[in-house]
């Protein structure tokens, strides 16, 4: 079992312990609904406590091996903590990196989810859908993310830039002096050139005649 934080649409945090069997996640106990880190974090340390406790009820030991006991509770507990910290690091460590950025300046979570998916798991939208599913419990449905993509173009794209160019000049020293931006693949085979197509390499290691 391990505690963990969920930011709602609302905007506020909840705080549950979540327990992993059988290849699927359960919610053991909510601790409550924080509307602020600095609650979240009290709830989170309760939620802590409560694990290291509610399972560690001393036994009566007719054989006298209540020291080998307490020492098998406490190897289970430690493994028990590895165990969230695997199944769990990426979205933890892509959590703070995501808003040490500023990106949670921005108050959709589905851009969060979009971003964190696409560094661990880079893949179609559709099978993006899938993988929030099945290793973050996340339910965002394809629809959901369509309509958000055209959120994020219409009214979020200029703040996304800013935070971008700010974070940037933050580790480069203050400035950029070269910028280079990728993006998807595009070219035209044909043996006939025109005003918008031109022989020449691609990056895919085409010919020169793509």
């Amino acid at each position: 079992m391990f505690p963990r934080k969920k930011k709602n649409t609302t905007g506020t945090i909840s705080v549950v312990v979540i327990d992993k069997s059988r290849g699927g996640y359960k919610e053991v106990k909510n601790f409550g609904v924080a509307k602020t880190e600095e609650e979240a974090d009290v709830l989170y340390a309760k939620a802590s406590d409560w694990i290291r406790t509610a399972h560690g009820q001393k036994e009566i030991d007719f054989d006298g091996d209540a020291v080998m006991h307490s020492e098998r509770i406490e190897v289970e507990r430690v493994l028990s903590n590895i165990s969230s910290v695997i199944l769990n690091g990426p979205q933890m460590i892509l959590d703070q990196i995501y808003d040490g950025i500023g990106f949670n300046r921005i108050k959709d979570d589905v851009l969060r989810h979009l971003v964190i998916a696409r560094v661990c798991q880079p893949a179609s939208k559709s099978a993006t859908v899938e993988y929030l599913k099945s290793y973050f419990r996340e339910d965002v449905s394809l629809d959901k993310i369509y309509r958000y993509m055209d959120k994020l173009y219409d009214r979020q794209r200029e703040l996304v830039q800013q935070i971008s160019v700010e974070h940037t000049r933050k580790i480069l020293g203050g400035s950029i002096g070269l910028l280079f931006y990728d993006v998807t693949t595009l070219y035209f085979e044909t043996g006939m050139q025109d005003e918008l197509r031109t022989n020449g390499f691609s990056k895919d290691g085409k010919t020169s005649e793509s």
